[in-house]
């Protein structure tokens, strides 16, 4: 067991910003105190649990460190964010006041351009139970320690061979073909993860616009949320009325430059946590 005591990190927080699809509120177990999480990132498992400040993870420091420990960016200094927010910007204060604890989380590749294809025209409750129902039928049946099942997210090769509405069986709808078309592209060698993995955020981008179903918004998602470049910007409804509403001019992201992406998801979570007039 790890334990975890920093500012800006709330796993409640993150499990709600729509950046992750596998992370879900648990029951607490006996002995617990707080909020308990279940976390599957891949083939890793983990069981999380949080009290004020104080955060549990229940791996080893050998997986902590090789895995968990990068996955949620515990190193990087989410305070030097903040405390950069031009301090007239009332609003944005306000954003990170309430999101504070979000960090961006360093997730694989292929499961996020699957998971934010099928984001596309969905809610959160629905895009979870896709990515289950997807990881139930086709994902690998994984067993932890303490004897809980769950499933590892499929590879390309194992989707490559479906129909292009295959997926329609998982809930995926419209979206079966654009995740079976993308994952046929992996598969074959056409389209090169390792290779977008190291190029910069506009080349990046530019090569995941070139997949069959991905937008301006999941491009940026992807390169956010799987490549952690904090310079992307994903815009969606959300954030599109808040820009509206808050930036007629448009986001100072001259004045944010190298970490907008972290200041979007604080005005994300404002946006679909705050109370409606």
């Amino acid at each position: 067991m790890i334990t975890i005591r920093t500012d800006h990190f709330s796993l409640d927080q993150i499990c709600r910003s729509g950046q992750c699809f596998r992370m879900e509120r648990t029951e607490s177990q006996a002995g617990e105190e707080g909020e308990s999480y279940e976390i599957i990132a891949g083939y890793h498992y983990l069981r999380a649990s949080q009290k004020g400040e104080e955060c549990l993870l229940y791996c080893s420091p050998e997986e902590f460190q090789y895995f968990w420990k990068g996955y949620f960016d515990l190193e990087n200094d989410y305070d030097a964010y903040i405390s950069r927010i031009d301090p007239r910007d009332t609003y944005l204060l306000h954003a990170a006041e309430t999101g504070g604890g979000i960090r961006i989380l360093r997730q694989d590749l292929w499961e996020m351009i699957v998971s934010f294809l099928i984001s596309q025209q969905n809610n959160i409750v629905r895009i979870r139970r896709c990515i289950r129902n997807l990881c139930e039928t086709y994902g690998e049946r994984r067993m932890t320690e303490e004897g809980k099942e769950y499933f590892g997210f499929p590879g390309p090769e194992i989707l490559a061979g479906l129909e292009e509405d295959g997926l329609m069986a998982c809930n995926l709808g419209y979206r079966s073909k654009y995740v079976v078309r993308t994952a046929r592209s992996v598969a074959s060698g056409e389209t090169d993860l390792e290779r977008i993995r190291k190029l910069p955020y506009k080349k990046a981008r530019e090569e995941l616009l070139g997949l069959f179903g991905v937008g301006e918004k999941v491009a940026d998602c992807i390169c956010l949320f799987a490549l952690h470049h904090l310079e992307a910007f994903p815009v969606d409804t959300h954030i599109s009325q808040a820009l509206s509403a808050h930036y007629k001019r448009g986001f100072p992201k001259r004045r944010y430059r190298g970490f907008q992406g972290v200041l979007q998801q604080y005005i994300f979570f404002y946006e679909l946590t705050k109370e409606k007039p």
